[in-house]
């Protein structure tokens, strides 16, 4: 979900031929074998990122070809997903999470498919049996902490921090209307501050927050720690992120990374995928969506989109193990909830922080 780079950054689309097909598609992807290869069109958020060899492999041997159309934050490809369901112009779509998906459902947007592979226990009944649980994280705020260093002042360690004036005009965030980590971060201060929500959104609108559309332009664009020309140290992003400090970094890397989480105020995130009703090739979509929680797929995850993998023992590689990190209480808000009230939650949120 974090890094935009390989193809997806591109907006490469892959389209190798392959050869026979495996009788395990849960885990390898594969698919059955036919004369001519199979498209599937796999629509994604703007940070989808895996190696490209791994989708070279998979189209080599499964007679699938893959076209991943990038489409915007999570979001915003939902809201596309929403407005073409069942005449879909794709046949899965990657990237609908916790926040959005009640409304995916409601809207018909999938048909039903959960793939049989060994997910984490803690995910297997998230997809509620229409969608794949794929990844995980938590949506935190991150901290440059070199510029803090420099600056002399402490960082923030509560939300309740984040509308101090000595934090004035550091802060980005995404919109929630468009952006799924804007989303959880609003559903964070819902379950933080319950009916008093708003009086903290007002203050953070006091205290100089800026809005931008999605993370990459929040992250790469605008935070100080994220690479670019950006001038506000506090960010939201993912509690996974930092990892990428170190694994983007020229040589010689460093050894750690100059960004930090704040572990209050996390929301948890899960990643779906699923097959988009109306797709015409309905069982290439499902061995796309088996091959996405394969073995191989699910170990490339951690280094690629920096979430943790869905499936159950998967060895994590070590700059993962030493920098990612897991709010050890992470704030949640039941689904139902979620259903009910996130439009109201979305549309009050614009009319104080955007008016």
């Amino acid at each position: 979900m974090l890094a935009t780079v390989g193809f997806a950054s591109a907006g490469l689309i892959l389209a190798a031929c392959g050869g026979s097909a495996s009788t395990d598609s849960a885990t390898t992807g594969a698919t059955t074998n036919a004369a001519d290869p199979v498209n599937v069109r796999v629509i994604t958020h703007d940070s989808f990122a895996l190696s490209e060899a791994l989708v070279a492999e998979f189209e080599a041997t499964s007679n699938i070809t893959i076209d991943f159309i990038p489409a915007g934050d999570a979001g915003e490809i939902v809201n596309r997903a929403v407005l073409a369901s069942g005449n879909p112009d794709g046949d899965v779509l990657f990237g609908v999470d916790t926040t959005l998906l009640s409304r995916a459902i409601d809207a018909e947007v999938f048909e039903p498919y959960v793939s049989p592979a060994p997910l984490r226990p803690a995910l297997v009944d998230a997809g509620q049996g229409i969608v794949t649980p794929i990844d995980d994280g938590d949506v935190c705020i991150n901290i440059d902490d070199e510029w803090f260093a420099e600056n002399d002042i402490a960082p923030p360690t509560t939300l309740g921090d984040l509308v101090d004036p000595q934090y004035a005009e550091l802060l980005v965030v995404q919109n929630p209307a468009t952006s799924s980590p804007g989303l959880a971060f609003l559903m964070a201060t819902v379950a933080r501050y319950g009916e008093e929500w708003p009086n903290y959104w007002t203050q953070l609108r006091s205290n100089g927050v800026l809005v931008v559309n999605g993370w990459s332009e929040a992250y790469q664009s605008e935070f100080s720690g994220g690479g670019g020309t950006g001038d506000r140290p506090l960010v939201v992003s993912y509690a996974t992120s930092p990892p990428a400090e170190i694994v983007y970094a020229a040589d010689p890397k460093p050894l750690a990374p100059s960004t930090s989480v704040m572990l209050d105020g996390c929301f948890r995130q899960i990643e779906f995928a699923g097959v988009l009703r109306g797709t015409p090739v309905p069982e290439a979509a499902q061995s796309v969506i088996d091959w996405l929680v394969s073995e191989q797929v699910q170990a490339d995850i951690p280094l690629t989109m920096f979430v943790f993998p869905a499936r159950e023992g998967v060895t994590l590689p070590d700059v993962f193990v030493d920098f990612a990190q897991r709010s050890p209480t992470p704030l949640d808000i039941d689904p139902s909830t979620i259903a009910a009230d996130r439009d109201t939650w979305v549309e009050e949120w614009t009319q104080i922080v955007l008016r």
